[in-house]
């Protein structure tokens, strides 16, 4: 007679491994997608579901952060694409950004205050290439386009920043 199986040991500590290393990073990604805590932490949830229920897929321990981070990405997105959150306010507040800065100070603010802002196109290549650390071509795989065009946004976003900010009393004091 045989009896009921747990969970797999081995995946549930797998998962356990990725959610300790990783689960800033990713509230931190969902954050700048959605603008708010608690759908952020939700995200963050699902996410590592996701990752726990298709942990098989994942090949290459090297890959676990851009991997998990695809994953947050297209949770994201299809939150944001949801009908119930096109009727919500997505104003942020400068001093909601907590979460999403390592460091307070009004520089730091506004910076990512104007990331924020950015066209989604612009702010997903910039978030992920500069505020998470991709690479390039880890970059254009998460987003799913060529590395050209990550390094198009990213520099079309620069500038967009750059003209925003040169305006701003906050940075030029």
């Amino acid at each position: 007679m045989t009896g009921i199986q747990g969970p797999d040991s081995a995946r549930q500590e797998r998962l356990t491994v990725l959610i300790r290393r990783y689960e800033k990073d990713i509230l931190r990604i969902c954050y700048l997608y959605l603008h708010e805590l608690e759908q952020s932490k939700d995200a963050v949830q699902e996410t590592f579901l996701k990752a726990y229920t298709h942990l098989d897929r994942l090949q290459d321990p090297s890959k676990e952060k851009s991997w998990l981070t695809k994953i947050a990405v297209n949770i994201c997105r299809d939150h944001l694409r949801s009908p119930w959150v096109t009727h919500m306010n997505r104003y942020v507040q400068p001093e909601d950004l907590r979460i999403a800065a390592e460091q307070e100070n009004e520089t730091h603010t506004a910076l990512t205050a104007a990331v924020m802002s950015l066209p989604r196109k612009y702010m997903e290549a910039i978030m992920l290439r500069y505020i998470q650390g991709c690479g390039i071509q880890e970059t254009a795989d998460i987003l799913g386009i060529t590395p050209s065009a990550v390094s198009r946004r990213c520099s079309r976003a620069c500038a967009r920043l750059k003209r925003e900010l040169e305006g701003s009393d906050e940075i030029n004091g």
